[in-house]
Parts: structure tokens; sequence; C-alpha cells
């Protein structure tokens, strides 16, 4: 196994921490009290929160807690445990174990109440305007689609890979058919076995077509190139016995096309971004109502999905620069943005829902028992769908 792999660690971590810090921001704003930021889902490894009197209080593990202290005010008359006493409206950040998701812990976020009459915490999320709780939780979408757009600018703006108008071959894999036969980089290739192609997609579709053809008979199938070498005006064939069976990620004669860096002017680069993920978002939502009329399969990618498709997009960075891993990220950040929104129990699309039922309803609001049961039950059915997902993902698994 790549370790490349690893890549999709600071992928799917930096997706997160933007969605949640969208929900910390707008609930701060909101005036709703904070009780835990945190990045990753228990155990816990380390734990951060602000002392009233300065400096910071750190529990590792969960466990007991230590004291970095900023502040130069002395209490030679206080005692340990009210030097560490922490008042519980002031945020707990903290970092846990299991790298697979994040979230904000509001008070009162299930409308639990306070008092025996039924009154909510001015400072808990029940107690706020069903407009504010519709902005807060909102806004980790829109900062999911924000980055989308900032990682698509910051992608125009380094260069966009384009490919040669020509078959040109950009890497050879050592070891590989095409390095036995002779073959180099700058090389043009004009045919395939006798049938002409004008770029590098058509002449990798052409081998493509002949291996699917004889695939079964043998390990190798001879197939004829027609080259012109760079610089030299006349052209050879060349044989190169294909593999049928070729490792991951080197193809069947083991080339890999030239690719030409784009450089747009640096004004231009936001609207490339913004124009970009209109676009991105379009097709994934007319993929999305294929599926729903059943024109096309339903196909979905857990974590293991992901990180094989970043792997692999991991490996082609230090060929062909930042382009993919950032388009890959953009893409991502704005999957996310649109899954969360779908009217769904549990995500925040769903709450954003009950919250509109709310408001139909007169402000007369679900009780917060019934609305616990609908999110635990789309919980469970979104935990079910995650397992389907990753046993598929493992089945299909070629790292």
């Amino acid at each position: 196994m790549s370790w490349y792999i690893l890549a999709v660690i600071p992928v799917l971590g930096l997706l997160v921490f933007v969605h949640e810090l969208g929900h910390f921001i707008a609930a701060k704003w909101a005036g709703i009290r904070v009780d835990e930021f945190g990045m990753g889902f228990p155990p816990n490894i380390v734990s951060l929160r602000k002392r009233e009197r300065g400096g910071w209080e750190v529990m590792w593990f969960g466990r007991g807690s230590s004291v970095m202290d900023t502040s130069n005010i002395q209490n030679p008359f206080g005692n340990a445990s009210e030097e560490l006493a922490t008042p519980p409206e002031r945020t707990l950040y903290s970092l846990n174990l299991l790298p697979l998701g994040g979230f904000v812990r509001m008070a009162g976020e299930s409308g639990d109440t306070v008092d025996e009459n039924g009154r909510y915490d001015e400072g808990s999320f029940a107690a706020k305007t069903a407009g504010k709780r519709i902005i807060v939780l909102c806004a980790g979408v829109f900062m999911n689609f924000l980055l989308g757009i900032v990682l698509f600018t910051v992608a125009y703006g380094l260069g966009e890979p384009m490919p040669t108008p020509t078959a040109v071959i950009g890497s050879i894999q050592a070891n590989s058919p095409a390095a036995m036969a002779g073959l180099r980089a700058d090389d043009t290739v004009l045919a395939v076995n006798g049938k002409a192609v004008k770029d590098f997609n058509a002449m990798s579709t052409a081998v493509t077509q002949i291996i699917n053809a004889d695939k079964g008979k043998d390990e190798h199938i001879p197939i004829r190139l027609t080259i012109q070498h760079s610089q030299q005006s006349g052209t050879q064939d060349v044989t190169v016995n294909a593999r049928v069976h070729p490792p991951q990620g080197q193809g069947y004669m083991g080339v890999g096309a030239k690719v030409l860096t784009m450089h747009y002017p640096l004004w231009q680069a936001p609207f490339r971004g913004i124009a970009h993920t209109f676009d991105f978002i379009h097709q994934y939502l007319s993929i999305i109502g294929k599926m729903i009329i059943g024109a096309i399969q339903p196909q979905f990618s857990g974590p293991v999905g992901i990180a094989q498709v970043t792997q692999s997009v991991a490996e082609q960075t230090p060929v062909v620069g930042w382009w993919p891993i950032l388009s890959l990220t953009a893409a991502l950040s704005l999957n996310l943005a649109i899954f969360n929104i779908l009217p769904f129990p549990a995500l925040d699309g769903g709450r954003v829902f009950l919250i509109l039922v709310e408001i139909l309803r007169g402000g007369k609001r679900l009780k917060p028992e019934r609305e616990g049961l609908i999110n635990l039950v789309g919980f469970a059915l979104l935990l079910v769908l995650m397992v389907v997902v990753t046993v598929s993902d493992l089945m299909h698994w070629n790292g």
C-alpha cells in the first residue's frame, strides 16, 4: 500500500474543520453557548479550555489536567481547585482519536429545557429565533461551499494541467513494456496497429480495445505503434508487448501522457473558480436527479473509497502539480455541502426542515423527545448506509 493514502487525513480533516468552524462562528454570532468544538470522535486525546483568569487548562486522554498559565495574576490565597475551576460557559476544544468527523456541541441543541416551567436558557440553541437557528445549521454547508470556491481559485491560480493536442508520451515506467520496446519521453504516437490516433486519450482507448478483444489468451499482447521521435521528421514502427494485467497505476504499456500547464492571469482565477464551482454543483445535482428517476445506477463512496481516490490523485501531484489534489478536495467539499443540506433526519438539512415545519405550525415546536427520535432514526439509517458502502469499497479494493 502506498504512503500516499495518508493524504486522505489532511483532506478530510480540512473539510470537517471548515464545516464545523462554520457552525461554531455562527453559534457565537447568535449568542449560543458552545460547550465543545471537537475534531474527530472519542476517545479523547487532548482537550483545551481557556481559564477565566488567563492561561489554558489542558486535559490529556480525558483524565487529569495541567495548566499552561499565561497570566501574570498571582493568587497566593487561592487553592488549586479554585485555580483550575473553569466556568461551564467556556468552550472546550478537543482533539479525538477517530479522525472520521467532528462536532460542535451547543447548549440546548436537542431542545432541552432548564427549569420546571419549560423556559430555555438564554444562551441555548433552543432559545434562539427560527431564523438564527437556520443560519447556524446552514453555516457549515456555506463554509464548505466557500471552501470549494477558494480551492478551485487556488488551483486555477497555480495552473491547470492540459493534455497535449497530440499523443505525446510524457513518462515511461521503468521495466515496463514501453521501456523494453525503446520508447522515450516526448515520443509522439501517430497510429496504433495502423489506425491513426489524434491524441493520448485516443491512443489509450485503441490499446484498451485491443487488450479487451484478446484478453484471456496471453499475458502479453503485441501492439504495433507508429511513432515519431522528438525533433525528428521520420517515423518508425515499434512493437510493444503490452501487459494484460498491469500493476496498479501503470497501464498496459507503462506510459503516461505529457501534460502542459495552462497559466491564467491572476485576476481570472477567482472568476474561473466560481464558474467551476457552479458547474460542478449543476452536474452533481443532475446526477442525483438521474439516480432518483432510475436513469443511472446509484453509486456511493465511503471513507475507504475516498481514501483510494485520494491516494491515486496524490500520486499524480509530483508529476502534474497541485491541480489534482486541490480539485479533488474542492469537489469533496461541495459533495459534503450538498449531502448535508439534504432534508434527511440527522443531517443539517433535516434539522432545517423541522424548523420550517415549526414555522408552518405557527411557531409550535415538536417535542424534544419526538425530534430526538426522528434524528436518532435518521442517524441509524446513515450509519447502516455507511457500513454497507464501506463493505462495498473494501470488496472492490485494488490497492
